[in-house]
């Protein structure tokens, strides 16, 4: 019995720290994001509008003819870097 509520205390403590943050497993290892869950939310929505912001930019100069589509290959020590660029003049 003496145990038990010492493991519990324990067990509780470890939880109620990890509800306030976000832990990410990615390709850049582990990280641990200490900001609310309204701000991520916040942040979320905010690179949502960017990406349509690009999307509709990207769509008005679909419809203009003078466009061309430039290719880049970049040789780094790591191999090769792609880019495709659209160029409206």
């Amino acid at each position: 019995m003496r145990f038990i509520i010492p493991t519990m205390t324990a067990v509780l403590l470890a939880t109620s720290g990890a509800y306030a943050q976000s832990i990410n497993i990615g390709p850049g290892g582990v990280s641990v994001d200490p900001r609310p869950p309204r701000e991520r939310a916040i942040d979320r929505e905010i690179r949502r509008e960017e990406r349509m912001r690009d999307r509709a930019r990207w769509e008005r100069s679909s419809w203009r003819g003078d466009c061309r589509t430039v290719r880049t290959i970049e040789e780094t020590p790591r191999g090769e870097i792609r880019r495709t660029t659209r160029v409206c003049d």
